[in-house]
């Protein structure tokens, strides 16, 4: 397995859309639009692969000069509880410091806020909803 950061619009790229749509979106009757995709040309796009098979994956979107938001985290069904997401969520944190963010926040799922727990984020206020699912604000400071 390893980790990388991907190029919009490649191949690999487009592994990930389709990974995130079958794991995030199509659960939920939804799509990408062409416009959701464009605003990802300027963030930090993470895949984990597996040989050519993508694994898992997350985007990382700068919200100002000291905090990056960890968003569009999605890991295949077969191999979720494998340590794929665990890996994930290091080498972004990783990447967050080596470009001089102090902390990343991101909108939990509430399925998924026990996962984020582990690794030391901790729910910041109260619960909203987003793609009519209830999340959480969640935050963890880096350095």
């Amino acid at each position: 397995m390893g980790l990388k950061q991907i190029d919009f619009g490649s191949a690999e790229y487009e592994l990930m859309v389709e990974l995130r749509k079958q794991i995030l979106r199509t659960p939920l009757g939804l799509s990408f639009s062409d416009e959701d995709l464009a605003t990802e040309k300027n963030e930090i796009l993470i895949a984990s692969f597996d040989d050519e098979e993508i694994l898992g994956c997350c985007v990382l979107s700068p919200c100002n000069n000291n905090k990056i938001r960890l968003r569009q985290m999605a890991v295949k069904d077969d191999i979720q509880g494998k340590g794929i997401g665990a890996s994930i969520i290091s080498f972004a944190e990783s990447v967050a410091v080596d470009k001089g963010f102090d902390f990343i926040i991101m909108h939990a799922r509430d399925t998924a806020i026990g996962f984020y727990e582990k690794f030391g984020y901790k729910v910041m206020g109260d619960v909203f909803y987003e793609v009519n699912l209830p999340h959480h604000l969640m935050e963890k400071k880096l350095i």
